[in-house]
């Protein structure tokens, strides 16, 4: 024992100075200033898996586990707007009639029929019932019309298709294009009301199914068959339905639940359309499977979120993408602080905004998040760093297998070593963010798409070792030395100039900025006779309201030269996604040629000033004769 008592102090002396020769002295100050995030986040993944795994050992449904709300909870209001309070008992009945309508119509597990509805009760309904005789659920974007309406319903192979009275005209569009067997359910807010000669009369039909139960004779789906299928809205090309399980909704929802730290007793407001992750799992998934309250609107407006919160008493708010921008673009109002929000969540709230979104609306707490629909390399800042989206341990990094690889930033394509793997990127270089794909970890399992093919291009191969793969996000990110990850851009999206590269997100936030926070979206051009790309910026400002003279005095406060925009289009109209992304592809192809394009253009002079491009001053440039 005395012994013991002599050799333990030099023991403990020898391993401390074995590790700070091995790790540095920096290793442990950056362990202690990150433990209680680091532990915090692993507590809320222990609690994660132990529930997916209970979950997934009893093999439940999403419908299964909304049962267990309802039975707890019958009287409670499930979801409320400006004209519906459904409580879980009014959810749970409604969907039993779908199930019921469908079942008797022939639908049977593995069928697939397609969901065109705006936000309201009914649309959670309707895919809740159809999940409950095993019917797949397309969630179609509602701006969706003609050609890409048409691809979204056959590209997902939809047996039916169900639409609200709204969508009449877009579906009578294309209904000579749907083939002649695929049936047509519309349904209408109020009973009795007009229907379209091709179509069935959903909300009549309705009225005459049992409510209280589904028919015995209904095949049940299984944890890890496919519920819904929700599209990708993305920038570029025709949209893809990404494949969500039974378990991935319950991962996605769980997930952001236990690290956002929800309650039950919270009240949950998303404007975002039901059709997509955001809104559809994130927030109403903790009314399916937490039992909580979640008030949606029909439409985003900016003047009427934080009068939401108040008139709904909601205790936690959504956003994403420019919402946040857009809000803060409002008009002072009694109700930025009249509210009970404790905190808000969602991605892409601009850094160069977040300071002064939570001052003015004082907010406790934000939870930025990150994460494909399709993909399985989701991360989430849980204490509130202004502009992480996320972190990965530097005391645990392969708890949770995320990396970023050194890639190319124009195609995504990982860089590989002398012996053919993945290099992974140290602090502060940016790279590509990949998840690691285990198969049967529904944490790690990588669904896809409906089409297969466009699923393996997002797989990449031999990442850290032969034979494993993992989902390439295609963004590139980047991880300060405390493990903090922040958005860089998308590949492809960052250009070179003056022999620096640029990323378009990053100016496209100043821009905005200095702007007076109107739209906008950068992208590089190509100059004749010039390397690289130049920068160009397309500023929504149908009114005129852009002073330029002051707007290039304050761009050159807050960005260097090379990334200020040499090329400005002003433009009258613009074409948005569902998730409040510009579209950028169309315009980066029309390029600054002010003789086939109507919006004003201007161009940066020698000075940083910028003044109108005009065709002889564009002949000038392509000459070589005016350069830059």
């Amino acid at each position: 024992m005395n012994w013991l008592v002599t050799v333990a102090p030099a023991v403990a002396v020898t391993l401390i100075a074995v590790l700070v020769t091995k790790v540095g002295w920096r290793w442990f100050y950056i362990a202690a200033v990150t433990s209680k995030r680091d532990l915090t986040a692993l507590w809320a993944y222990i609690k994660l898996l132990r529930l997916t795994k209970r979950y997934e050992r009893e093999n439940l449904t999403i419908a299964d586990i909304f049962q267990m709300q309802v039975k707890q909870n019958p009287n409670k209001y499930a979801i409320i707007s400006e004209t519906q309070q459904w409580t879980f008992r009014q959810l749970d009945e409604f969907s039993n009639r779908v199930a019921n309508l469908f079942h008797a119509q022939g639908f049977r597990k593995g069928d697939v029929v397609g969901l065109l509805l705006e936000n309201r009760a009914e649309f959670v309904g309707i895919w809740l019932g159809l999940s409950k005789i095993g019917v797949i659920t397309p969630l179609i974007n509602t701006n969706q019309r003609g050609p890409s309406l048409l691809h979204s319903i056959t590209v997902a192979h939809c047996k039916s298709l169900i639409f609200g009275e709204g969508f009449k005209d877009a579906v009578e569009d294309v209904r000579n294009d749907i083939p002649a067997d695929v049936p047509l359910y519309q349904f209408n807010n109020e009973a009795n009301g007009e229907v379209i000669a091709t179509a069935r009369d959903m909300t009549t039909l309705l009225e005459t199914v049992e409510r209280r139960k589904v028919a015995t004779t209904a095949d049940r789906a299984n944890h890890h068959d496919r519920l819904v299928y929700i599209y990708t809205s993305g920038t570029t090309g025709l949209p893809k339905a990404a494949v969500i399980s039974h378990a991935r909704y319950l991962f996605i929802a769980a997930g952001i639940n236990y690290t956002m730290g929800f309650r039950q007793d919270d009240i949950f407001y998303t404007p975002l359309p039901l059709y997509h992750t955001a809104g559809g799992i994130m927030s109403m998934g903790q009314s399916v499977l937490f039992g909580s309250t979640v008030a949606i609107r029909k439409k985003f407006s900016a003047s009427g979120y934080f009068a939401d919160c108040v008139k709904f008493q909601a205790t936690v708010g959504q956003y994403i993408g420019e919402m946040a921008r857009y809000i803060l673009a409002t008009p002072a109002s009694p109700n930025d602080r009249a509210h009970q929000v404790r905190l808000i969540f969602g991605n892409g709230l601009r850094p160069q905004i977040w300071p002064q979104f939570v001052e003015r609306f004082n907010i406790p707490k934000v939870g930025e998040f990150y994460g494909a629909t399709e993909g399985n390399a989701n991360i989430m800042n849980n204490d509130s760093t202004v502009g992480a989206i996320g972190f990965v341990s530097r005391i645990l990094p392969k708890v949770y297998p995320i990396s970023i690889l050194r890639a190319d930033p124009d195609t995504g394509e990982p860089i590989r070593g002398t012996d053919g793997l993945c290099q992974l990127c140290e602090p502060n270089e940016p790279g590509v963010f990949i998840g690691k794909i285990v198969k049967g970890n529904s944490a790690r399992e990588f669904l896809g798409y409906v089409d297969e093919k466009a699923s393996a291009k997002k797989i990449v191969h031999d990442v850290f070792h032969k034979g494993d793969m993992a989902f390439l996000s295609g963004d590139l990110l980047v991880a300060d030395e405390r493990g903090y990850l922040f958005f860089k851009d998308r590949t492809g999206d960052t250009f070179r100039w003056k022999g620096e590269n640029v990323s378009t997100s990053e100016v496209e936030a100043q821009v905005s900025n200095v702007a007076g926070y109107k739209d906008t979206v950068v992208y590089g051009v190509t100059i004749p006779h010039t390397e690289g790309r130049a920068g160009m910026a397309a500023i929504y400002d149908p009114n005129n309201e852009v002073n330029l003279e002051v707007f290039a005095e304050k761009l050159a406060k807050v960005l260097p030269t090379y990334a200020r925009p040499q090329f400005l289009r002003f433009l009258t109209k613009i074409d948005m996604t569902g998730t409040f992304k510009l579209r950028k592809v169309d315009l980066q192809k029309e390029g600054f040629d002010p003789t086939t394009i109507k919006d004003t253009i201007y161009y940066q002079t020698p000075k940083g000033r910028y003044e109108m491009l005009t065709p002889e001053i564009y002949e000038k440039i392509n000459a070589h004769e005016l350069r830059f």
